[in-house]
């Protein structure tokens, strides 16, 4: 199966996202946080506590959330010039050959260690921070069944 695509930025933003808040030690430090910031409220409501325990676990609330939807996000997206090309992708038996004007890459399947699926992009895990996103945009739904399907034979299922 090959296809051309390029990256619209708003959906990239979203793709990190989902990296991000899929992230072990994201989802506990933010149940974590939230924890905090209840039983704070809560115990601020019955008079228990002074208002500064409450107002620091709603200012770390705070500050965790614009961190994960918008300074990761944003920082990764504009560190990396990837997002910015137009590529070309084939997934073939033997592995992924990418290319673009600069040049190309081939993957064998045995690099990725997992996939993972987002509502416009296929996430191809080299390990667990290292990724590359492909567009589902241009691919039809029987492009997008075939190429689960061969994802789980090469891959392995998704998580």
């Amino acid at each position: 199966m090959e296809f051309g695509f390029s990256y619209d930025k708003r959906k990239v933003l979203q793709a990190l996202r989902f990296h991000f808040i899929s992230r072990p030690e994201i989802k506990i430090l933010m149940i974590l946080v939230n924890v905090f910031a209840i039983g704070s409220a809560a115990l601020f409501y019955f008079k228990k506590i002074r208002p500064e325990p409450f107002l620091l676990g709603s200012f770390i609330w705070l500050l965790l959330m614009i961190s994960v939807w918008y300074l990761l996000p944003y920082t990764i997206y504009r560190k990396a010039p990837t997002f910015k090309d137009a590529f070309r992708i084939n997934f073939g038996d033997n592995g992924i050959h990418l290319e673009n004007p600069k040049g190309y890459i081939n993957w064998e399947w045995k690099s990725f260690s997992r996939w993972m699926e987002t509502p416009h992009f296929i996430h191809l895990y080299f390990s667990e921070k290292s990724f590359f996103l492909v567009p589902k945009d241009e691919l039809s739904d029987d492009q997008k069944h075939s190429l689960r399907r061969m994802l789980n034979e090469k891959i392995g299922e998704r998580r």
